[in-house]
């Protein structure tokens, strides 16, 4: 951050504030209870939580979906909704010396609480475009704090507002302060929401999913942003995520919950290196860790490696089980125990490491089994050669295991081979821009500007970039969702014939429909909650007329077999199933046609660690079995790395990059691509310090008037000012099997994953 930035830093601060030493207790939630009160029953969505924030730290609260994070979170700002409410616990709160306050007891409308929200204590919520009003500009929001914490004038607080939007590194802030939400972009206004929080120099700052659903670059220039500016202003951090990549990248100390309650805390190196409880263990185990551009030799292999997913979901805090709420899904589960008493708290050494476990009270309940590295229960102990006696294996905890079909995809040489089944060449969509009375075409959005890529038959090709840069509006010219504005989307048959799909009338498109499938990108908007699951997932075989009747309910209820679903839950709505489990019918939803070519949209960017990791291990398999081609469409690289055998990079609606995975990972050959690398948060504290900054600037060129020559050069610290900005670079051939649009490729040295 520049010296405008830091004295501005300076001048927010507020120097009459005697603030505790660093490391001391700022906030202490002991025995948290939140519960809400519904006509089904009582929900405890906390139930019993402890946690400590020093002064000046950043604390990582991490978890899958329902363990109570976000709850935790708005617990202590009295922010939670009805029916819900605080039933027992302490939020003890001191910004300062003064006395400690228990910010439970407070009326959650009362002064006090309003006095504590916003100027001692901010919070950035996880959708910012949901979270800033698109009925008032985000200068008058952001200005509306100010007046009300600060007593700033309106002129006063418009030029404060300001400061505040160059601060954290918004640019042109003068003309961003008059903008809308919905005229700016998801990164944008995610920092327009830190720069509200922020305002008022808080000494706590909590981020509820601050980088979920945000592209790898705006990801990194978020978490950049905090951690300078908690060093700025010596602020704490309750950090919410369950990406642990991130959680690697910026925490101090790591709680991990589960439903509702603390199931291990300590620092990030101990979470990170000796992780103590199996739920902890399980989700290290579940994330996609770069191995395979790591991996030398192997890396092609190790790249569609399964991953080892926490089997099961967590159950609904409703039906909370009994004893250890983790036992249920736990390999290390011990029958008589673990179902039915509560863990007790164990300590490990006197550095804070501590979790709620069974295995290091009860004598000899890791011997046999080699420790938590080696699970000595569950569904496959007794096969997985040697590791844990047969009567251990015996004493497990049964838990229903999810359907597994051996790998056999196809390799890079048989899919190299094969001729390509389907081939983008110069595929051009322009949306039009319309204003004034008679709406006239004043330019147009080139989102997809003079594409070309091929896809060969059983691969998993990845096309990866920033938001806006044209990727899934490419993915859905291809299913002939969007109408191309111009050239050709060549489709290889099953009997050798090519179609051009971009030039097939739109009531000829029935039969191709069948054969190239969407995975929509939101689980929950794109079902619709009116239908059931058999009506559903049934559509597709009753539009297409593949089947009726009995014979149409029982293709359904072998697909939901297939995907992981129990067939019975046929009649159910969408409403009675968790994200994961949408997603798998969206799965299923795609596949029922038996299609040659399933285009993926962010199909996992929404979904927690270990839902993630069982829809990728779900993809695999049904890859294997019915010998599918993916086209993959994904921000996040640690899962493109995992899954896909290549690779396209786009940026402004072209193609910058084409390389197989391996070889794109290890070194890229176009600036972009290298951005894109860099910001890769790798899941390992110990690489914090290597990981550098993404070097290309925030400011996005305008679609409707994209920058003449290169299209990158705006933002590239490799630009040469003589072709870069006068010549569009050609998309060429730089390597074996890869191609790059960059007129400097061979003078530089680009690095890629650490």
């Amino acid at each position: 951050m520049d010296a405008s930035n830091r004295s501005l830093a300076t001048a927010v601060a507020d120097p009459e504030l005697s603030r505790l030493p660093m490391g001391e207790p700022l906030l202490r939630i002991e025995g948290l209870q939140t519960h809400f009160f519904t006509n089904e029953g009582v929900v405890k969505a906390v139930d019993g939580m402890n946690l400590t924030v020093p002064n000046g730290k950043t604390v990582c609260v991490v978890g899958e979906s329902g363990c109570g994070k976000s709850i935790t979170a708005r617990s202590v700002l009295q922010l939670v909704d009805r029916p819900g409410r605080i039933v027992g616990g302490q939020i003890q709160w001191r910004p300062d010396r003064r006395e400690w306050t228990d910010l439970a007891a407070l009326d959650p409308a009362g002064e006090e609480i309003r006095r504590v929200r916003g100027g001692e204590i901010g919070m950035v919520f996880q959708e910012s475009m949901a979270s800033l009003s698109p009925m008032y500009p985000v200068g008058a929001q952001l200005a509306e704090t100010l007046q009300l914490h600060r007593g700033l004038t309106k002129a006063e607080a418009r030029e404060k507002g300001i400061e505040l939007l160059r601060w954290v590194g918004i640019p042109q802030a003068e003309k961003r302060f008059d903008s809308y939400s919905f005229q700016m972009s998801g990164g944008m206004c995610q920092r327009v929401m830190i720069a509200i929080a922020l305002s008022c120099d808080p000494a706590l700052l909590i981020a509820d999913e601050p980088t979920t659903a945000l592209d790898v670059t705006t990801q990194a220039r978020i978490i950049d942003l905090l951690k300078n500016l908690q060093e700025q202003n010596g602020m704490a951090m309750v950090f919410i995520t369950h990406d642990l990549g991130v959680v690697a990248e910026i925490a101090d100390e790591v709680t991990v919950m589960y439903l509702g309650k603390v199931a291990e805390h300590g620092s990030v190196e101990q979470i990170f290196s000796d992780p103590k409880h199996p739920y902890t263990k399980s989700l290290l185990r579940s994330i996609p860790t770069m191995r395979g551009v790591r991996g030398g030799s192997a890396a092609v292999s190790a790249g569609r490696e399964r991953l080892k997913a926490i089997r099961g979901m967590v159950p609904h805090p409703q039906n909370r089980p009994a004893g250890c709420p983790f036992h249920t899904r736990c390999d290390w589960a011990m029958p008589g125990v673990c179902d039915t008493e509560e863990p007790p708290l164990i300590q490990f050494g006197e550095a804070g490491h501590r979790a709620h476990c069974h295995l290091y009270s009860v004598p000899d309940a890791l011997a046999g089994g080699g420790g938590l590295d080696t699970p000595h229960a569950g569904p496959d102990a007794v096969n997985r050669g040697g590791h844990g006696s047969d009567d251990v294996a015996r004493r497990a905890v049964a838990a229903p295991a999810a359907p597994v079909v051996e790998e056999t995809a196809p390799g890079p040489d048989s899919a190299t081979a094969a001729a390509p089944l389907l081939e983008v060449k110069d595929l051009r969509l322009y949306f039009p821009v319309k204003s004034g009375l008679l709406q006239r075409t004043r330019g147009f959005v080139r989102a997809v500007d003079g594409v070309d890529l091929s896809i060969r038959p059983g691969e998993t090709l990845g096309l990866v970039g920033e938001s806006g840069c044209g990727k899934t509006t490419l993915g859905r010219c291809i299913a002939r969702l969007l109408e191309p504005t111009s050239g050709h989307i060549h489709y290889r048959r099953e009997d050798g014939e090519r179609v051009d799909l971009a030039g097939i009338r739109r009531r000829d498109l029935h039969q191709y429909r069948r054969e190239i499938r969407v995975i929509f990108q939101d689980p929950h908007s794109s079902l619709n909650p009116r239908m059931t699951l058999g009506q559903i997932i049934g559509e597709p075989l009753r539009v297409n007329r593949l089947a009726e009747g009995s014979e149409r309910e029982d293709r359904v209820a072998q697909m939901l077999s297939r995907v992981g679903l129990r067939p019975e839950y046929i009649r159910r709505y969408p409403h009675a199933f968790s994200g994961g489990e949408r997603q798998r019918i969206n799965i299923a939803r795609a596949l029922i046609t038996r299609p040659r070519l399933v285009i993926a949209d962010e199909a996992v960017s929404a979904l927690d660690v270990s839902v993630r990791a069982q829809i990728l291990n779900l993809l695999l398999d049904l890859q294997a079995e019915f010998d599918l081609t993916y086209l993959f469409v994904s921000h996040d690289l640690s899962v493109v790395e995992h899954i896909c055998d290549r690779v396209t990079v786009m940026y402004l609606g072209k193609v910058v990059e084409a390389a197989d995975t391996v070889d794109l990972y290890r070194q890229p050959h176009h600036p972009y691509s290298e951005a894109l690398m860099r910001a890769v948060p790798l899941p390992d504290p110990r690489l914090r310090n290597q990981r550098q900054a993404p070097e290309v600037s925030d400011d996005l060129p305008d679609p409707t008037n994209p920058p003449p020559g290169c299209p990158f050069h705006t933002r590239c610290p490799h630009r040469r000012d003589d072709s870069c900005v006068s010549t569009v670079p050609e998309l060429r051939r730089t390597g074996s099997g890869r191609l790059t649009s960059c007129h400097h490729t061979e003078s530089f040295n680009l690095t890629g994953v650490v």
